[in-house]
């Protein structure tokens, strides 16, 4: 009889000839690596302010949310951290949800159907992949940024309804997206605009309300914005925002939200901290785009190609796969920890080593970074 487990045993047999295998590398609490990987952009995941309001939200709440919003998981907590976040980014209302990743399978496959053109830059997020393959609408794949190209499919469109997705600021190389050009764009059009705000909030705009207040858009309409709490906010969750319509469909329609579980009340209460330390605290903004400024500058001046970044996210262009992932295994020798983008997350030949800046990174930290990614690289090309 055929063993079942035999395809999954020959595919992982695959990776490990392509040296390709992914493993889980626990860390410790008192990991001494200086963390260059991680999403904190602000640094506030350890914060006390942070992690001591989760404490009293769990003491007060509970360690869970005990079921779906709809049920017991929706509190006095959720309610209040929703309508400050909604106040904070400019949006009329916002809906929390258990994971960055399911607000956008949610939000997508809530706001569309067979009946909808949906158009999506080349460089999305996975969870807005795969919320547009789940999504039953007409999929239309655009080039990087390229709005001229959103402009031609939208205007040759035959079904009712369009909505054009876009990442705020791209994850692989940290540029952001036109989305002032791309909104107007899709009004001209009759579209809904729905931007991926995940790596621009606490980063970009108007101490740190993200790419849509910095265009001048949030708040609109036809504007529908997604977030992630685990992000410059150092908790967990994700959020939808826009006009309270769309969180009234999203409540009745979206499968991600009605049959998930409650966000916990500990992640609530860190997230609402957290925001509140970036409205008192409006310069750390600034500070992790000067920081990354400053780590792009140092990795270009030690030859290294290096795309400008426009938010937290420095990447390190290399190309060889193995050769990546050879190279973050030595800096994490040297104590330095970077991210690592290799096939199949990038396309064959794109791999690269994606550096994040803090707010809280010094000058020396930020050279040493550098010149451990320039000599890594060098021991690994020319052993």
């Amino acid at each position: 009889m055929t063993d079942p487990l035999t395809p999954l045993r020959l595919a992982a047999e695959r990776r490990d000839h392509a040296g390709m295998r992914r493993v889980l590398q626990p860390r410790a609490a008192a990991d001494e690596v200086l963390d260059l990987a991680s999403n904190d952009y602000l640094g506030l995941a350890r914060d006390l302010r942070v992690t001591e309001a989760a404490g009293r939200a769990a003491r007060r709440w509970g360690a869970g949310a005990t079921g779906s919003r709809l049920v017991t998981g929706s509190t006095e907590l959720h309610a209040g951290f929703e309508a400050e976040l909604a106040d904070f980014v400019g949006a009329p209302s916002s809906l929390v949800f258990s994971s960055g990743y399911l607000a956008n399978l949610g939000a997508v496959t809530a706001l569309t159907g067979p009946d909808t053109l949906l158009v999506c830059d080349t460089a999305n997020h996975a969870s807005l992949v795969d919320a547009a393959r789940l999504s039953r609408a007409t999929l239309v794949v655009t080039p990087h940024r390229d709005v001229a190209a959103v402009g031609r499919v939208l205007s040759g469109r035959t079904q009712a309804r369009a909505v054009v997705v876009t990442d705020a600021v791209f994850s692989v190389d940290g540029d952001a997206a036109p989305v002032a050009d791309l909104h107007a764009t899709a009004r001209a059009n009759g579209a809904l605009l729905l931007v991926d705000e995940a790596h621009s909030l606490g980063v970009l705009g108007p101490g740190g309300r993200g790419m849509c207040a910095a265009a001048g858009i949030a708040g609109e309409g036809d504007v529908v914005q997604t977030v992630t709490l685990s992000k410059s906010l150092g908790a967990q969750g994700g959020a939808v925002l826009g006009d309270p319509v769309v969180a009234e469909h999203l409540v009745n329609t979206a499968r991600a939200f009605i049959y998930d579980t409650g966000l916990a009340p500990a992640a609530v209460g860190a997230a609402a901290a957290a925001l509140s330390v970036l409205r008192e605290e409006p310069e750390l903004a600034s500070r992790v785009r000067a920081n990354a400024a400053e780590l792009h500058g140092l990795l270009r001046s030690h030859g290294l190609t290096s795309p400008e970044p426009d938010g937290a996210v420095v990447a390190v262009r290399v190309g060889d796969p193995g050769v990546a992932v050879a190279a973050a295994r030595r800096l994490l020798d040297e104590g330095i920890r970077v991210g690592c983008f290799r096939p199949p997350s990038v396309p064959d030949a794109a791999s690269r080593l994606r550096v994040t800046v803090r707010a809280d990174l010094t000058p020396d930290v930020l050279a040493r970074a550098a010149s451990g990614v320039e000599r890594a690289l060098a021991a690994v090309v020319n052993p």
